[in-house]
């Protein structure tokens, strides 16, 4: 194997990746928010390890002074005492990457800052627009000069161009949303706003919460938690809000659609997000809890411990063997401290980039049929590896269960799932794909089950089914990202 297989296979890790995390925050009494954010994104780290980023402004000082600070790595890598401190403002929004479309560089990093005729505008962005190359295009002919190469720009700028037409901000945003199309939570500060929006499907998500005289946008519920915060409510699809001290949370609903055309990101609750969030009243953990139950009851077979895949195979496998009345187990130690960026394993050295994270516990499963539940297979580049390791450890039987039905299609909504080729289970049967990884048995959650599974919501199944919610783009939107 190549060190730059190898490297690649690490860094993949065969999951689809989540765009990003967003975060703002609006202190009515004047205090610096720039911590706070801080801790913010922290919570939201598991959605984006790329690059990231916080833009504060002052509200009682100079209109249309922004402060920011970005930078490629994680948060901690980030940001230190100094730089947070130098953050002085009452408003702010921050961002935590993960590159879907548009390359990993400094350059896109967010939240990105506009200076245009109407003063300043901070935007962070999660998700992924199907008609940005034509946006963008329109665009460029008119003049727009790009520092990026992220979709989140040509946003920006629809917003900045509508603004110059529009009585407020919150009208331009709603102008550029009836042009952009696809997936989309935006956290936007204007000079004396915060602004919130939500794509009319529902794709991604984000709630407001409150601590004190302070407002806070966020992606998951999670991270009002670590702040102290109390949840207000979620977001809905397609809707505007608009958080000031003169008026509170002000609600434009008039972009929303019927509820049986939301066409939520199931992975949310299948990988995505923190067990410990709520997403549209759902709680992840529990989403994930009946996946596994429902594997149990659908696809049984006889064993001596269900275990999972840390960290977001765990739920699924308490699930499985609270059904099944099979013992569950801990077969996994994962290595905590390796980011996405770990240096390159050498061709002549003979570390495996799966043990580099994973190792199993030999005391576990020596001698035992093992059943393994893991949230998704994407490529099958490290499921081989897994069960291979557990073999190593003296398993006599590896049965793999998977929460999530086989990829069979693409994703154009700010998810990583690479093209069709590239998926293990296109052109292949179950039993083929098994044979592939070297288990004895493989059985992946009944498409069906995904509805149990989220309580009904409205989700959107393209991944699995081929039918997507908003027709796919015709032409390549994924950049220079890994295809």
């Amino acid at each position: 194997m190549t060190e730059k297989s190898i490297y690649e296979q690490a860094k993949v890790t065969d999951k689809p990746g989540e765009e990003c995390g967003v975060f703002g925050m609006y202190d009515f009494d004047g205090s610096d928010v720039s911590g706070s954010i801080y801790y913010g994104l922290l919570a939201l780290q598991h959605r984006g390890q790329e690059s990231c980023g916080i833009a504060v402004s002052d509200t009682s000082g100079p209109k249309g002074k922004v402060l920011s600070v970005k930078d490629m790595g994680l948060v901690n890598e980030a940001f230190n005492p100094e730089n947070l401190e130098k953050l002085k403002g009452d408003i702010g929004v921050g961002h935590v990457r993960y590159s879907t479309a548009g390359s990993s560089t400094r350059e896109n990093a967010q939240p990105l800052v506009l200076n245009y005729v109407k003063g300043t505008l901070a935007l962070a962005h999660n998700g992924n627009l199907v008609n940005a190359p034509e946006l963008r295009r329109d665009l460029a002919y008119t003049g727009a000069i790009f520092q990026t190469t992220i979709d989140s720009e040509v946003i920006a700028y629809y917003i900045a161009r509508e603004r110059l037409n529009s009585k407020s901000a919150e009208e331009a945003v709603g102008r550029a949303m009836g042009k952009i199309k696809g997936a989309y939570s935006l956290v936007i500060m204007s000079p004396r706003k915060l602004i919130g929006a939500r794509d009319p499907y529902g794709f991604r998500p984000l709630c407001i919460g409150k601590r004190d005289n302070a407002y806070i946008l966020t992606s998951e519920s999670c991270a009002l938690d670590t702040l102290g915060a109390t949840f207000v409510r979620d977001v809905l699809p397609g809707e505007i809000v608009t958080i000031t001290p003169e008026k509170g949370i002000i609600s434009d609903t008039s972009m929303c659609i019927s509820r049986e055309e939301h066409a939520r990101c199931v992975f949310e609750y299948i990988y995505f997000a923190r067990p410990d969030s709520y997403i549209d009243g759902v709680s992840v953990y529990h989403s994930r809890i009946l996946a596994g139950k429902f594997l149990a009851m659908d696809s049984p077979v006889e064993a001596d411990i269900v275990v999972g895949v840390p960290e977001s195979g765990n739920c699924a496998a308490m699930g499985y063997a609270l059904q099944s009345g099979i013992p569950y187990g801990t077969a996994f130690v994962k290595n905590a401290y390796i980011g996405r960026t770990f240096i390159k394993p050498k061709q002549k050295t003979r570390e495996s980039s799966v043990q580099v994270k994973l190792n199993a516990l030999k005391e576990v499963v020596n001698g035992k049929r093992v059943i393994m539940i893991d949230d998704s297979i994407v490529r099958g580049t490290t499921s081989d590896r897994i069960v291979h390791m557990l073999r190593e450890a003296g398993a006599k039987e590896v049965h793999m269960r998977v929460s999530s039905p086989p990829f069979l299609w693409p994703c154009y909504f700010g998810t990583d799932v690479p093209a069709r080729e590239q998926l293990i289970a296109y052109n292949r049967s179950v039993d083929e794909i098994c044979k592939i990884i070297g288990a004895d048995s493989l059985a992946y959650l009944r498409t069906e089950r995904l509805d149990e599974m989220v309580n009904e919501l409205g989700i959107c199944k393209g991944c699995f089914t081929g039918k997507y919610p908003i027709d796919p783009p015709e032409e390549d939107i994924r950049g220079e990202f890994d295809k």
